[in-house]
């Protein structure tokens, strides 16, 4: 792996940081902390090139990194990314009170974006405060890290492995069996398929979420429907729901998550569909407004204390010289939430009559 070009050696407002001279140096973290607090068993031609590094980058250690040449400082860090959305906040929240509960301090980094130096920075940040172990909360695969900036630090995320981290554990719920469980659930209610507005591409549960839901279709022998794609918003739902509402053929709709499935209920309601007369209508997470919609909205429940519990199990077990688990750790620990927005199909020839009777209505001319 080449090093930062030397160009690069100051680094903006944040100023230079410890990660900046191991960079410039060519060595971990770790050894500049053991130079800068004067800790023996380094190596005198490393010691030198680090003290180089310092001089020529102007770089003045502060109370604050000091916590990395501690034994124990019984800190967890989570790298999160900054969202307005339930599931991630959640996911954060549970882990802070099972570290408190083990009687350890959560320190949480929020990065605005998933580049490389917002990446970098977040971990350098948690570094400073002498985590023991790292919680990556980001999807894992749009991510890069490097390996020599954690330096054998413990890390477990939910979204899959990091390429170069030595000691890792992936702990996730199981999100695809709950989607086959729920889809199968639209299914058996007798709707002939089950639409899907999906998460982002590129997101790791998002795909998890899209591949239970057509497993589940393939499975049954039922058409499997182009998927439309949101960004975990209710506004993308209700975008994508406003295309989906003129269609006599669609049924029923499992929505990633339920913010979207909040904004499709919005946009059938304009349509003059009933929900879920006309339509049913299914969400993921469970977020605490779901139950007191209009309508309540049938989703699935996730366990997110047993999940932090096994996050946190596996990253103390890593962190006391444990060895990391050598295949993902997927857990049980979710259920189908049944409410208002979810019912039996009816007959399409009846649902064309009422969708006609409810546009001539309205006024709206038919599409």
């Amino acid at each position: 792996m080449t090093s930062a070009p030397r160009a690069a050696t100051t680094a903006g407002p944040r100023g230079v940081v410890m990660v900046d001279v191991a960079r410039v140096a060519g060595v971990s973290q770790k050894t500049v902390s053991r130079v800068v607090n004067g800790a023996p068993h380094v190596r005198p031609q490393v010691r030198e090139r680090v003290k180089k590094a310092i001089e020529e980058l102007g770089y003045r250690p502060n109370s604050a990194a000091q916590a990395l040449a501690r034994e124990r400082s019984h800190t967890i860090g989570v790298l999160a990314l900054g969202t307005r959305f339930f599931g991630p906040s959640r996911r954060v929240f549970t882990l802070e009170h099972e570290a408190r509960r083990l009687g350890y301090t959560m320190a949480l980094t929020s990065v605005p974006d998933l580049s490389a130096r917002s990446v970098a920075d977040g971990i350098d940040a948690l570094l400073k405060r002498g985590v023991e172990g790292l919680v990556v909360e980001v999807p894992t695969h749009l991510i890069n890290i490097d390996p020599a900036q954690l330096d054998g630090l413990p890390v477990v995320t939910s979204a899959g492995w990091i390429t170069g981290v030595s000691r890792q554990a992936v702990v996730d719920i199981d999100q695809e069996e709950a989607c086959r469980e729920l889809t199968t659930y639209l299914l058996d209610l007798g709707h002939e398929t089950v639409w899907h507005v999906g998460g982002p591409r590129d997101w790791d549960a998002a795909q998890k979420r899209l591949v239970g839901w057509r497993s589940a279709l393939r499975d049954a022998g039922a058409r499997v429907p182009r998927v439309l794609y949101g960004d975990w918003s209710a506004a993308s739902g209700y975008e994508q729901g406003r295309k989906l509402a003129p269609r006599d053929d669609v049924s029923a709709i499992f929505a990633a998550n339920d913010q979207m499935a909040m904004g499709i209920l919005r946009a059938f309601h304009e349509a003059g569909r009933e929900i879920p007369r006309d339509v049913s209508v299914v969400g993921f997470d469970d977020v605490p407004e779901a139950e007191f919609q209009m309508v309540p909205l049938t989703t699935v429940g996730i366990d997110a204390d047993k999940a932090a519990q096994r996050i946190l199990a596996e990253l103390l077990r890593m962190i006391e010289g444990g060895e990391p688990p050598g295949e993902p750790v997927t857990l049980p620990g979710t259920r189908l939430i049944i409410r208002k927005t979810s019912g039996r199909a009816r007959p399409r020839r009846t649902q064309t009559r009422v969708r006609h009777a409810q546009l001539a209505k309205s006024s709206i001319p038919p599409r």
